[in-house]
């Protein structure tokens, strides 16, 4: 049984060879078939018929080739759906764009007309890569980096104007037998470009336009001091508070003085002048209003101070009345009425967030209601204020002794001296105090700082017995021209104090 499953197996291997009956027909007999149907049928009368199938022709096209392939996305170009009309435009304009332009055509309204009529389509849609609308502008900052290849001049995008802040002063004065106290106030620039100092028992005048140097006057006693000093707005008179108690007034011009004012019981450290008002405050915590019209100029004193009152000033627009002491306190009177003595007594605010002495005092020059205040060693603080609802809007620890502070309007900078530990001068950006530029030089503790009428220089005095002039907020030249032609405009009032 054996034998005769082996010869049935080798009978189906060899059937293999043999021809499928049921196969579907072989490629090459499909086209002997088609060639001998083709041949035959465009034979004609008169012609021989012995075509061989050697000599028949192999199909021009392969089967399947005449599908079309599926679009890709992303493809390299984009060959656009028009009508024959569309095209014929389109060349027609290509061949007239190097034709010299006619500027007195005014035909083009009535020839994209007849084009709508004619054609059905404006004949500006037949431009071949035609922009429909209008281009995108680039984003802010954009830079073409070509052009950066070719070309130094910035893409104005790009360019993000700055001002230079100068790290080393302008000018450097001497100021020899400079008293380093820091709860006197020994230097003040007046409106008419004058800068007034103090050294020991001598009162010096530095024209800074001029560059002339002036000794104003000299205290009869050797062992009498100056201890402020205080502009009037017109820059023609100079308050002097000195050690003996008393106030001098004198006139510059003329250089001589028009009277000693007394009141106070010991050293007169600060001086603010509102108009005809001058204020003084004493070491012993007094302050004085004086009326220095009259020949009877004591007005009223305000006790806030239980210590030395060694920081004064006047708001802007002469409403308030900031008074700084060694107590700590933070103190802002309401303006003296004329004829009243007792107007003018009770404090507005009192602020008592500072932890050491507050000498530095600055009304903020376009915001009347805003006061900035810095505390001594143990405080190192710049506190702003507002006024009007009595609160503190910032505060920021600068790490330093504070000894006076101003505000640059030119830019809305404050800027602040500094003693222990980094005797420098600082520029903060307004209301966020942002460090801008840091002022070194000076090798001692700066005392004082005062802005140049111009509000382009600020002069700094310190323990080194030096003056340094920065020039760090001049304006720009058209912004100058600007407000030159406005202050052209206004007219001013000078009120005579004698």
């Amino acid at each position: 049984m054996a034998q005769f499953g082996l010869e049935n197996d080798i009978h189906s291997i060899l059937k293999l060879d043999m021809p499928i009956t049921n196969a579907p027909v072989a490629r090459w007999q499909r086209k002997t078939s088609s060639s001998n149907n083709s041949g035959l049928s465009c034979l004609t009368p008169g012609k021989s018929s012995n075509v061989s199938l050697s000599s028949s022709k192999t199909p021009s096209k392969t089967p399947g080739k005449g599908k079309k392939t599926p679009s890709k996305v992303g493809a390299d170009r984009f060959i656009p759906t028009r009508n024959s009309n569309q095209m014929d435009v389109a060349s027609f304009l290509l061949t007239k764009e190097n034709e010299p332009v006619d500027p007195n055509n005014t035909t083009s309204e009535n020839q994209k007309a007849w084009s709508v009529s004619l054609n059905g389509f404006n004949i500006e849609d037949a431009k071949i890569l035609h922009l429909g609308g209008k281009p995108l502008n680039a984003p802010e900052g954009y830079r073409n980096n070509l052009k950066v290849l070719y070309s130094q001049v910035a893409t104005p995008a790009s360019v993000k104007k700055t001002r230079y802040i100068s790290s080393t002063p302008e000018r450097i004065l001497d100021a020899p037998d400079l008293r380093n106290d820091f709860y006197l106030n020994l230097l003040d620039w007046s409106s008419r470009n004058v800068l007034a100092v103090a050294l020991h028992n001598n009162v010096y005048l530095w024209d800074a336009t001029q560059g002339d140097i002036t000794l104003l006057m000299k205290m009869e006693r050797e062992e009498d001091y100056i201890c402020s000093l205080s502009w009037t707005k017109e820059g023609s008179y100079l308050a002097v508070g000195t050690s003996d108690s008393t106030i001098q007034l004198w006139d510059v011009d003329n250089q001589k003085r028009l009277r000693s004012m007394g009141g106070h019981t010991a050293r007169v450290g600060s001086l603010s002048w509102n108009d005809h008002i001058l204020s003084s405050g004493s070491r012993s915590g007094n302050i004085h209003h004086h009326d220095v019209r009259v020949a009877n100029h004591h007005i009223t004193t305000i006790n806030g101070h239980s210590q030395e009152v060694c920081g004064l000033k006047w708001s802007p627009d002469g409403r308030y009345l900031a008074s700084g002491g060694n107590d700590n306190l933070v103190c802002v009177w309401p303006r003296v009425q004329d004829g009243s003595a007792s107007n003018g007594s009770q404090a507005v605010h009192c602020w008592s967030e500072h932890q050491g002495a507050v000498k530095a005092l600055a009304w903020c020059t376009w915001q009347p209601n805003i006061l900035a205040s810095g505390g001594g060693t143990s405080d190192r603080h710049i506190r702003i204020w507002n006024v009007n609802s009595g609160s503190c809007i910032t505060s920021l620890d600068t790490q330093s002794q504070i000894s006076s502070l101003v505000f640059a309007p030119n830019y809305k900078e404050l800027v602040s001296a500094h003693g222990y530990a980094h005797n420098n001068v600082v520029i903060w950006k307004y209301p966020t105090l942002t460090r801008v530029a840091e002022l070194n030089g000076h090798e001692d503790r700066v005392l004082n700082l005062t802005l140049s009428p111009d509000c382009s220089t600020v002069a700094t005095v310190a323990g080194d017995e030096t003056i340094r002039l920065w020039k760090s907020f001049e304006v720009d030249p058209v912004k100058k021209a600007k407000e030159r032609m406005v202050k052209s405009t206004g007219g001013t009032f000078h009120h005579s104090i004698r």
